[in-house]
């Protein structure tokens, strides 16, 4: 089977069994998103989703978050991994937000990686899940997943993006990011991994691989 064969029979599949695939992450505007991704940086999104809350209650804004200070927002933080470096962040990150884009969240790539704690990977989840953008933000499960179906063999996370870029239509990549981590964090599990279960076996190379007659 090529890749490109591979790269079609996964999206159809996913298409038929995920068609309304999304972030797991609760936000009301792109600032809250913003927020809760810089948050989610090795951390649950279940954590994640209860400590957005009352933070954002606090500081529903740019502005406000901006005009907080380390011990203003540590403790509202404290519970996710991390928890200094993504203090430091939230709040550098709002003061340029407001300093550099009038207190909006900006939907170009290069501008949102100029945010304090703002790398590629966040970057084009706003970029996609907020501003429909046709990239793909690879995280560990993305990564993970990508490389047992045999849709990529790069060793970084920028590689495995442009290569599901490559392949992946523009119109499906948006929610081909929200397919990848799903299934990676409930059936292509890193460990013990579901294949008995899973619709993508039949043409999974690792599972192929590892189950020849």
């Amino acid at each position: 089977m090529t890749r490109k064969e591979r790269f079609s029979k996964v999206v159809a599949w996913f298409g038929e069994n995920m068609p309304a695939a999304a972030t797991e992450l609760h936000y009301n505007s792109p600032f809250e998103l913003l927020v809760a991704v810089i948050l989610s940086a090795q951390c649950t999104d279940k954590r994640v989703n209860m400590v957005t809350p009352p933070l954002l209650e606090r500081f529903p804004d740019a502005a406000a978050l901006a005009a907080a200070s380390f011990d203003d927002l540590y403790p509202y933080v404290k519970s996710v991994s991390y928890p200094n470096s993504k203090t430091t962040h939230l709040i550098g990150m709002a003061r340029k937000l407001c300093e550099d884009f009038g207190g909006e969240v900006p939907s170009d790539i290069d501008a949102l990686m100029t945010l304090p704690g703002v790398g590629r990977k966040t970057a084009n989840v706003i970029a996609s899940v907020v501003y429909d953008k046709p990239v793909i933000a690879v995280d560990t499960h993305v990564f993970r997943v990508s490389h047992r179906l045999g849709l990529s063999d790069g060793k970084t996370p920028d590689a495995v993006s442009k290569e599901l870029e490559k392949y992946i239509p523009e119109d499906k990549r948006a929610i081909s990011h929200h397919w990848l981590i799903l299934h990676g964090r409930y059936t292509c599990t890193a460990r013990n991994p579901k294949c008995a279960d899973c619709g993508l076996s039949g043409f999974c190379r690792q599972y192929l691989s590892e189950n020849k007659d």
